[in-house]
């Protein structure tokens, strides 16, 4: 086996990484990343409904869908993020306990009692500290996953959207838990590096044929282009998934206001807002436009409709 110590940072560029080692290659990886503040979702859910929109507009945090499905994760310099890849049986592809036993048992080398519970998570002490994902590709699997070591537990709960009663959509949706940092329980580690250390020296030592593995030019050219191609682009990260209708009501101008407006490929394909004969007239000219924020405020600026940067997440 492979095993990687990712030097970058960036987020797009990693699961490029992961994508592209999937699909160009045989052999088997384990790779061990950290990544810059961003907001991982599943393959199949609706951005805006996963996401404190206001939030992560404001404190420019990205958000980044990846391949495999499952809910939405956290990322930060305080999040060690693993992923197996590995060729895999027809048939036995899918199977989360198998790929978190080497890390239940790496934790248990460190003095942590980890179990896994629920269909992906890892808890310890009945709190979540690890989330999991699956993706076959052909006659191989990637098994991803998170670990909190000392991540902004304030920034992961303020970035996920906690009540998403205003979208109805047959996205998969999140199942949020209580969750925990591992530092709490650790001393030893002075930071996440030292702890991406020594998992990966465990792993070196106990996984058979196991040796470092530095990518190589071509992996980095191919990971790159992928990054821009797809992992950066509004299409892949917001448009992609199921339709979903959107419902708020709110004050404006000292009026009570009700919007709805349905989204399908990231595109408002209808939209009411009632509650002034103003908005109801305008409501139609939110008709192909992208559902997000910046688009949003540019047509109200050309409609003359004056809406602040705090009103503009009403429609959010």
């Amino acid at each position: 086996m492979h095993c990687i110590t990712l030097e970058s940072d960036i987020p797009f560029f990693n699961l490029a990484v992961e994508e592209v080692l999937l699909k160009n290659s045989e052999e088997d990886y384990l790779i061990l990343g950290i990544n810059k503040s961003s907001v991982i979702i599943g393959k199949h859910q609706s951005a805006h409904r996963e996401v404190n929109t206001k939030f992560i507009t404001e404190n420019n945090i990205p958000v980044i869908r990846r391949i495999t499905g499952g809910g939405t994760v956290f990322h930060d310099k305080g999040n060690l993020n693993f992923a197996f890849i590995k060729q895999s049986e027809s048939g036995k592809q899918i199977d989360f306990q198998k790929y978190t036993l080497p890390v239940i048992e790496f934790l248990s080398s460190i003095g942590v009692v980890a179990k896994f519970e629920g269909k992906n998570d890892l808890k310890v002490g009945g709190f979540k500290i690890s989330g999991n994902a699956e993706h076959v590709y052909r006659n191989r699997v990637l098994h991803h996953g998170t670990i909190l070591f000392s991540s902004s537990l304030g920034f992961l709960r303020n970035s996920i959207r906690k009540d998403k009663s205003a979208y109805a959509t047959r996205a998969v949706e999140s199942n949020p838990s209580s969750v925990m940092n591992l530092n709490e329980k650790l001393s030893r580690f002075r930071d996440i590096y030292e702890l991406r250390s020594e998992m990966m020296n465990y792993f070196l030592r106990t996984i058979p044929g196991a040796e470092i593995y530095n990518l190589g030019p071509e992996d980095i050219k191919a990971a790159d282009l992928l990054a821009e191609t797809k992992y950066k682009t509004w299409e892949w990260n917001w448009a992609y998934g199921p339709e979903y209708t959107f419902k708020n009501t709110f004050q404006f101008k000292g009026n009570s206001h009700h919007c709805v407006l349905t989204t399908k490929d990231g595109i408002i394909t209808s939209c009411s807002i009632e509650g002034s004969g103003e908005m109801l007239s305008f409501s139609g000219k939110l008709v192909g436009c992208r559902h997000m924020v910046s688009d949003l405020s540019r047509v109200f600026k050309k409609g003359n409709i004056i809406v602040s940067e705090e009103e503009i997440y009403n429609f959010f």
